[in-house]
């Protein structure tokens, strides 16, 4: 017999269906509802929404094709959210980053940042990376109850963060608190008693942190920290003279930096406690860590979405989107597509086409970090087989109320160490 939400979603009029609504990600009740646009509907509009109207872009092939067809959808008409841009008032200022230029704005910055996370800068982090991943798994407690997405997720990433920033690694956990408060608006979270005027005061005040980092590094030689590469790269050397663009290129470095690897760590978890046969698959054959990482990001699909706005009138998917319209890559479906994944709903280690996922994006803006990112969870996932037989999740975790990054807030485990 079908349970309720299922009748809800098979009853629900079509023009009717807003994937955009918070609740679907805290109740972790968003799969069918996406399940049934991609079959009946994958390009489809809604004329009333939290978040006025909008067309959802559902399956894997419409994605790519928005995402790569930067001379129709801009990123820097409406931004790269579904929630329109804040209105700033009076003596407030908004941030603008290279992710919400367009073309050739956008590259010329992306290329000043770049060099941060080229092969020859991952080599030299990835022991830097080991060391702190061993030090946070050796200390965790064994055979007791612990929240993994504080000890292990969160702390994992401040750490990184820290160390790609140059950024003062006693106070590595405001970098996690910015980039949560970056993402925490009323339509995003569907909580309105959000204060806007205090997150604008606690992100001025990363500003003015980032400010007096910015003026050290000015007088030191070239490191290899991402302030120190855009310092020394002419292109952005003198970003710290537009406010704006300042605080936006420095949240997103931020976010892009928490959000993916943070929420993948606790996701993985997850999927193998949710596929037992996959997590034995693994701990038979660690060679599979690395295709198990895509899986991973796959399954996990991090940032849930981003938006375009049609430059000018187009055909998608057969429908006619109007030059104005606010169109949204729904990357947590294009990755659950049936037609490109088979059994797409289940994480499977050893997936031949794990690779093929829009978890990144697509095309000019597909994410600069995917391989830091990458390589942080395979390293994490190389030292905890060597230590942990078993990682088991008790109870369900906190999701956090949010369409527009898939996380947790909580997730209780208790560790079995290898024997």
């Amino acid at each position: 017999m079908a349970n309720a939400q299922e009748m809800d979603v098979a009853n629900c009029p079509l023009e009717d269906i807003d994937v955009s609504r918070p609740e679907l990600f805290k109740k972790d009740t968003w799969q069918p509802w996406f399940a049934r646009l991609r079959k009946e509907a994958p390009i489809h509009y809604i004329a009333d929404s939290v978040n006025g109207p909008f067309w959802s872009v559902c399956s894997h092939a419409l994605i790519k094709e928005v995402d790569s067809n930067n001379a129709v959808f801009s990123s820097e008409k409406g931004g790269i959210a579904i929630v329109d841009p804040y209105a700033a008032e009076e003596g407030q200022m908004q941030g603008q980053s290279f992710i919400q230029l367009d073309e050739p704005k956008h590259m010329k910055q992306r290329k000043a940042v770049a060099p941060s996370v080229a092969p020859k800068n991952l080599a030299e982090l990835e022991p830097i990376i080991r060391e702190r991943v061993i030090d946070i798994l050796e200390n965790l407690p064994v055979g007791e109850p612990f929240n993994w997405v504080k000890e292990v997720s969160i702390e994992l990433t401040a750490r990184m963060l820290a160390t790609l920033f140059g950024f003062p690694y006693e106070d590595r956990h405001k970098l996690v608190r910015w980039s949560d408060l970056a993402t925490a608006v009323p339509e995003v979270t569907g909580d309105d008693t959000i204060d806007m005027g205090k997150r604008y005061e606690e992100l001025m005040g990363a500003a003015a942190a980032f400010y007096e980092l910015w003026q050290e590094r000015a007088q030191e030689p070239p490191q290899f920290d991402l302030i120190s590469m855009l310092i020394h790269n002419e292109e952005t050397a003198k970003m710290n003279e537009d406010p704006e663009l300042f605080l936006g290129n420095i949240l997103l470095l931020i976010v892009g930096g928490n959000d993916t690897t943070r929420n993948s760590i606790s996701g993985g978890v997850i999927g193998l406690n949710k596929y037992p046969d996959q997590y034995q698959k693994l701990r038979d054959n660690p060679d599979l860590i690395p295709n198990m990482v895509s899986e991973m990001v796959r399954w996990q699909t991090p940032v849930i979405h981003m938006r375009r706005t049609a430059l000018v009138d187009y055909e998608l998917g057969g429908k006619q989107i109007k030059k104005g319209d606010k169109v949204i890559m729904w990357y947590l479906s294009g990755n659950r597509d049936e037609s490109v994944f088979e059994d797409a709903e289940k994480m499977i280690r050893d997936r031949p086409n794990a690779r093929s996922h829009v978890a990144f994006g697509f095309g000019v803006h597909r994410c600069m970090g995917n391989r830091l990112a990458e390589m942080q969870l395979r390293i994490l996932w190389e030292e905890i087989l060597k230590r942990f037989d078993n990682i088991e999740v008790i109870g369900e975790p906190d999701y956090v109320q949010s369409n527009f990054v898939k996380g947790y807030s909580k997730m209780m485990v208790r560790l079995t160490a290898k024997s």
